[in-house]
């Protein structure tokens, strides 16, 4: 079930959705298409701003991190 998740004062988008998912570009792609006007906000959003999160982008990723050692 998607969620909805305010913003903190100053946060921008990434850390929004890294802070909600742990995921990057493919999952701020995915709340950008679930949010329509959200891409026109300044760079950095307002306190409080509701961002709706997706279910898509919730979901853990298809492959395991890779780490540089493994």
């Amino acid at each position: 079930m998607a969620r909805t998740e305010p913003a903190n004062d100053g946060e921008t988008l990434d850390a929004l959705v890294w802070r909600t998912t742990g995921r990057g570009s493919a999952a701020i792609a995915q709340v950008l298409a679930a949010n329509p006007g959200l891409a026109a906000q300044a760079r950095v959003m307002p306190a409080g701003l509701e961002v709706t999160i997706p279910d898509a982008a919730l979901a853990p990723p298809a492959a395991p991190l890779l780490q540089l050692w493994d």
